[in-house]
């Protein structure tokens, strides 16, 4: 059995419909303050709280658990810096939670959700898994920490992980059953289908001085299922009795603000205005993984790598969602 964390949630939801469809028996322990029960359309739901122990206590001894997958975290770079709070508590001491009922219940792997603000500044790009960590807010601090604690329980109780570093997730599955959906939306792809969509009035394009060819930021976009199939991979290599893995998770090349914006005008077909805002505090000019140590060692290959095709499967879930 395997349990997942979080996996009411946007990505989460993507992992618990792959795995069931390879003949994976799920359960989805969350509390769904911002993941949502009707994505969680394969396995058994569990609602509890990583910060309640009698929660987790209930749920490994329900189940025979073997392998673990965390999604569960507060993940919105503005508020960390606002509430740190927050953070070290809903991130580091729910994890240091969970990691506690599962050496008490003998459960020894986990696939963990990690980021690429543990980088920081980026010192050169692409960036691989040898680039210095130094993250400047504290969502990204929280997850470094997350890795660094990961390291001791190996060293002190033999706990093995995969540790996934995305860059920035996108998409919805082929099927439209599941995609990105956070209250208040703040990714960009979603913001975009909802101007589209006329929901939103305008879309504000934050600096337009970057050091890039067009002046606005350039992100690595990967999209969700191709975030599946890696920690299916993962999965795999845990039961196989493989070692504890950190892998960047990006599609490449990379993309830019302005050139999103006309991807998403040309799949939905429609004008919209966009207005220039301010940089948003602590934005590198470029952020692009290498993935190429996952390519090698565990055979991953991305399907998606055109932003058309990733925006495309956005808007045909949206317009599913929203009964358009």
């Amino acid at each position: 059995m395997i349990l997942i964390c979080g996996g009411a949630g946007y990505i989460g939801s993507q992992i618990n419909k792959l795995l069931s469809e390879n003949g994976y028996e799920t359960v989805v322990f969350d509390n769904l303050s911002k993941g949502h029960r009707e994505a969680v359309k394969w396995g058994v739901l569990e609602n509890g709280d990583l910060s309640k122990i009698e929660d987790l206590e209930k749920v490994f001894s329900k189940y025979q658990i073997e392998v673990v997958f965390n999604f569960a975290a507060s993940i919105e770079v503005g508020e960390s810096v606002k509430d740190p709070e927050k953070y070290y508590f809903n991130n580091v001491v729910n994890t240091l939670n969970l990691l506690s009922v599962m050496k008490k219940h003998g459960v020894d792997k986990i696939v963990f959700s990690s980021t690429a603000a543990t980088f920081g500044i980026p010192e050169y790009v692409p960036i691989d898994e040898k680039h210095p960590q130094n993250p400047i807010n504290p969502y990204g601090k929280t997850k470094m920490m997350i890795e660094n604690i990961f390291k001791d329980y190996e060293t002190a109780y033999g706990l093995k992980y995969v540790v996934f570093r995305y860059f920035n997730a996108c998409g919805a599955d082929s099927g439209s059953e599941i995609g990105e959906w956070h209250e208040p939306e703040t990714h960009l792809i979603p913001i975009l289908l909802e101007v589209a969509a006329g929901k939103r009035e305008f879309f504000q394009l934050n600096g337009t001085d970057y050091q890039t060819e067009d002046g606005t930021c350039v992100r690595d976009y990967v999209h969700v299922e191709d975030l599946a199939s890696a920690h299916l991979l993962g999965l795999k290599h845990l039961l196989n009795g493989g070692d504890s893995r950190f892998y960047n998770l990006g599609g490449g090349p990379g993309y830019s603000n302005k050139e999103v914006v006309e991807a998403a005008k040309k799949v939905t077909g429609k004008e919209f205005e966009v207005r220039i805002g301010p940089r948003r505090a602590g934005d590198p000019d470029k952020l692009v993984a290498s993935s190429e140590k996952i390519r090698q060692e565990l055979g991953w290959e991305p399907k998606y790598r055109d932003i058309e095709e990733i925006i495309k499967t956005a808007w045909n879930w949206y317009q599913k969602k929203e009964g358009q």
